[in-house]
């Protein structure tokens, strides 16, 4: 074992799979078995593997420019360059664009600006922020505590109160509802908890809401339509910003070009990674409205400086990887290719339904998962996680690269660029680990009839 600290590993289970080299959708090990990824690594590898515009675009910049730091005034082209593009790509107006290096560090971000933001504006009370249940928002100590889920929570002790952080109920119907309660009647539920919980806290000392518009490590749960707008209207009335996590979800992936239009909200916050450069180069992005900037300039300057930023905010080579990828996105009509590919991939997921250890199939676009439980008829969810682990490492043994998220959950997320004939190829590889993991389950005695 080398001297490697693993992230988000069971520590007593390292170095279990050593991927060597990727070509299009498909991931090498070391023994050269093909995996097809299921996943896009980790949501992100848009574009697959191998993109030779996008490696000679990074080459290119590396022998031009291989660093520029931002601090003090400094910039350099590709960074306005980048700005401006996504700027015009984005569901808003007259956006301002900060970068980072990842997700965590784009929502660890928006928390400092919206602190700074009302700090300046008068309304230094103005703190708190209400994420779901279950959510997941990054692992920094502040985007930790933005997320819901225990396992980045336990040993941790991270600043939840301090932050002042709330929880809203997660709009997963399926495991949500009470009794024979509807869509519309358990939307109604949630959307009165939350505005219970905004008169409890106190509207004026609220900032934001945040969600991802589809959930990706929670279970991809899809909210039950209306659901968003609901919650708009409701932040609206009460003076709260709405802040959507595109991480996961931005740049095509839930058959609109942003998460957001897919559910149907307009957001004034937007945090952006992953597919922004198909991850060949770390890079995030938060978005802020321009009102916000302008809000900031003034008292920046009685400081004398802005105090945010990192050592690699707007790397040149990361720009060149995310200005080349939004080029190749458009250039090839990707948004609409994944659209049509998604709503393929949706259908074909559907065919699960009926399988005995199968209680929901949800997705939108190209990111969908099938939640495997005890008992079909009623729901019941297996004891722990250990259902969804061993359906992971069949699909592996079938050369299928995927995750167990929420417990036992499977989720599918493939690169961008997926055909019809490969989804059929990855549904193919999974109906065969599910059958392996119906046959463990039928061993083990975890069925409950």
């Amino acid at each position: 074992m080398t001297s490697i600290i693993y992230p988000t590993t069971n520590l007593k289970h390292v170095e279990q799979l050593n991927i060597v080299r990727g070509e299009g959708i498909y991931v090498y090990d070391d023994a050269g078995k093909q995996y097809l990824e299921g996943l896009a690594g980790l949501w992100c590898a848009s574009l697959g593997y191998g993109n030779q515009e996008l490696i000679d675009a990074i080459t290119l910049q590396l022998k031009t420019l291989s660093y520029s730091h931002m601090f003090g005034g400094r910039t350099h082209k590709i960074v306005m360059q980048l700005a401006e593009k996504l700027s015009s790509m984005l569901p808003t107006q007259n956006s301002k664009v900060f970068f980072a290096n990842s997700g965590s560090e784009a929502n660890d971000s928006h928390i400092k600006m919206l602190r700074y933001y009302f700090n300046v504006t008068g309304e230094p009370k103005k703190k708190k922020i209400i994420a779901l249940e279950r959510s997941y928002h990054g692992v920094t100590l502040a985007s930790a505590a933005l997320t819901g889920l225990p396992a980045n929570h336990t040993h941790f002790d991270l600043p939840v109160d301090a932050l002042g952080i709330l929880r809203a109920n997660s709009p997963h119907y399926y495991r949500g509802r009470k009794d024979n309660e509807s869509e519309r009647e358990f939307c109604d539920r949630l959307i009165k908890n939350l505005e219970n919980l905004i008169l409890k806290e106190g509207p004026e000392t609220i900032a934001a809401f945040i969600a991802e518009p589809i959930s990706g490590a929670s279970g991809v749960v899809v909210a039950p339509e209306g659901y968003f707008p609901e919650v708009q209207n409701l932040l609206t009335k009460y003076d709260i910003l709405m802040w959507s996590d595109e991480v996961i979800c931005g740049f095509g992936r839930t058959g609109n070009d942003f998460g957001c239009e897919t559910m149907n909200f307009k957001p004034q916050l937007i945090s952006l990674a992953k597919q922004l450069s198909s991850a060949y180069i770390p890079i995030s992005a938060s978005v802020i409205p321009e009102y916000m900037y302008e809000a900031m300039v003034e008292p920046s300057a009685k400081v004398g400086v802005f105090g945010h930023g990192y050592t690699y905010t707007g790397h040149p080579a990361a720009c060149a990887a995310a200005l080349k990828t939004l080029e190749i996105y458009e250039r090839d009509n990707l948004f609409d290719h994944a659209s049509r590919i998604g709503f393929y991939l949706q259908k074909k997921l559907t065919e699960f339904k009926s399988h005995p250890l199968v209680g929901e199939v949800r997705g939108r676009g190209l990111l969908g998962a099938i939640e495997l439980v005890a008992n079909k008829a009623t729901g019941q969810e297996f004891t722990d996680g250990s259902v969804g682990a061993y359906a992971k490492q069949a699909c592996q043994n079938h050369g299928l690269l995927i995750r167990a998220v929420s417990g036992n959950s499977i989720a599918f997320c493939p690169p961008l660029i997926i055909t019809e004939e490969q989804v059929d190829e990855m549904i193919e590889k999974f109906s065969h680990a599910l059958q392996d993991t119906l046959d463990f389950c039928n061993a083990e005695g975890l069925l409950i009839n």
